[in-house]
């Protein structure tokens, strides 16, 4: 038996080697590889030895050579095969040990030049899995140092490797190669600036780790990285307490997440089947910011925050996700705790606050340096359908200041216009049809995922009554993500006591909107801007 060994990553090479040397497998070699087993004692053969041509343009031509193909590609149960080789002189090889030039760690580190990037890309290490893997009947390939022992054992046991095994490890290449080529895709892709949607659409994810269940308990799930470098995602929070998230945790972990990311002030957003329940912020740095809730500091405003999320909807956050813009203090640890939560992530915390969070057994404490990095306004929205995907950008924009169009003969205050901008920002992160009404950078009712406008107006305002109390509403702002296809949402928000309306505009009957807020004295601003979420 002969094994062709060729490895960037060492990880249990000499060990592996040493074995297969113990078992009498003849070990063919290369470059750093070679070098490696030679130094550790281990006799192999290099490769130029096997070919007959030496290594050249710098390692870049070392195995792209008839005499390893023939010997990975021909079938040994074919007698014509076999008699060419033997005319060629050329060896069978029945074993092949290899993984790839480091491209992914390469593209990550900081720095890093196209030249550099470009020189990381391999060849003969994807020819030789792929030429191996095709003749998985009869060649045994290994690219996962993880796959090392169960090889070896079953050498030990049985002098070969067995069919299913190599079934088994021929389907890993095809993995491996596919999404090594899709980083180098991906990579050039973005090296050119090419912001189109492919013609064919090719991604590539690594586990992070497999999952109890999925949304149900019958639904088999796991997570998934983004290979690259990213900051401010969930999957590079660092876990401090409580059992390992499930799938509806990190789902709805991600989109309090995204919501949090639109605030820069002090905010703690509250959210509950994927959707916001409370958000409150409270300014520390109020410079031309008239009207707007403030503190002295971080500390006192992110206790704040948490007082506002926690009143709008003391209901609803139970069993549900915070998520925090600011360091945990003990203060704000103390107000936490009597909370049934789920998940809570915020940037830090304190020794004494953490201490005090983790006699929460399951509660999951979720740490994440770069909460507030917000996704690459590139970045692409996926969702499944059968048979298919739909592909969008993400929505990334919340409106543009300069186009905001007062529509009404009454103008809003600074601190309406303040309560605009929160209020939209909760709206695009709730399910649609969607409205939410705010009060001094608090959300006092949120009503999202009704099939039409004004049920989502009345639910909001039935909930803000009941969970807050009979004035809540009054003096309050009301965000919609959509236009208004009639008059009666204004109506509704008369009868409740709200002053003020943002929305996107854009319905053949803005007018009739229009005229209502003017008889009752509401102000109403158009962005242009809708925020549909499905």
């Amino acid at each position: 038996m002969r094994a062709l060994i060729s490895v960037s990553d060492k990880t249990g090479i000499v060990e592996l080697a040493g074995e297969l040397e113990k078992l009498g497998v003849e070990i063919i070699s290369t470059g750093g590889t070679y070098k490696k087993l030679e130094s550790e004692g281990i006799k192999a053969t290099e490769i130029s030895e096997i070919t007959g041509f030496p290594e050249c343009l710098d390692g870049r031509v070392k195995t792209l050579h008839p005499k390893v193909h023939a010997g990975l590609l021909a079938m040994r149960s074919n007698p014509s095969h076999m008699q060419q080789l033997k005319e060629l002189g050329v060896d069978t090889i029945d074993l092949v040990i290899v993984n790839l030039y480091p491209f992914k760690e390469t593209i990550q580190r900081d720095g890093v030049t196209r030249s550099e990037a470009v020189e990381n890309i391999d060849i003969g290490g994807p020819t030789m899995l792929r030429s191996a893997a095709k003749n998985y009947q009869d060649v045994a390939v290994v690219t996962d140092p993880k796959d090392y022992e169960k090889v070896l054992s079953e050498l030990k046991e049985n002098g070969s490797v067995s069919l299913d095994t190599k079934f088994y490890l021929m389907q890993k290449v095809f993995m491996h190669t596919s999404a090594y080529d899709t980083m180098i895709c991906d990579y050039i892709k973005k090296e050119r600036g090419d912001h189109e949607l492919p013609e064919t659409l090719t991604m590539t994810f690594e586990k992070v780790q497999d999952m109890r269940y999925g949304e149900n308990p019958h639904q088999k799930a796991a997570f998934y990285r983004q290979i690259g470098k990213q900051k401010g995602s969930l999957v590079d929070a660092i876990q401090l307490n409580g059992k390992e998230l499930s799938f509806n945790n990190i789902n709805d972990t991600n989109g309090a997440l995204e919501l949090l990311k639109e605030f820069d002030d002090p905010t703690v957003v509250a959210c509950k089947h994927g959707n916001p329940c409370g958000v409150g912020s409270v300014a520390v740095d109020i410079s031309g910011r008239e009207g707007v809730d403030h503190a002295d500091n971080d500390e006192e405003a992110i206790l704040k925050a948490w007082n506002k999320a926690f009143e709008a909807d003391k209901v609803s956050i139970y069993g549900g996700i915070c998520v925090v813009n600011r360091k945990v203090t003990l203060e704000l640890a103390k107000a936490m705790k009597p909370v049934f939560l789920e998940v809570l992530v915020a940037p830090d915390y304190d020794d004494e606050a953490l201490s005090l969070l983790k006699e929460k057994k399951n509660l999951r404490i979720l740490k994440l340096d770069d909460i507030g990095v917000k996704q690459d306004p590139e970045a692409l929205d996926l969702k499944k359908v059968n048979g298919g995907i739909i592909v969008q950008g993400i929505d990334s924009s919340l409106y543009d200041e300069e186009e905001l169009k007062v529509v009404t003969k009454v103008s809003p205050t600074k601190a309406q216009l303040e309560d605009m901008k929160f209020g939209m920002k909760i709206v695009k992160y709730a399910k649609s049809n969607a409205i939410v009404v705010v009060k001094d950078t608090q959300s006092v009712g949120i009503g999202p995922g009704q099939v039409n406008r004004v049920w989502a107006a009345k639910q909001c305002m039935d909930h803000a009554k009941e969970l807050i109390n009979e004035d809540a509403l009054k003096g309050a702002v009301l965000a919609s993500d959509a236009f208004f296809p009639f008059s009666d949402t204004v109506e509704a928000a008369h009868e409740a006591g709200i002053t003020a309306i943002i929305q996107p505009g854009g319905s053949i009957r803005d007018q009739d909107s229009i005229d209502k807020c003017d008889e009752y004295g509401i102000a109403m601003v158009f962005t242009g801007m809708r925020h549909f979420r499905h």
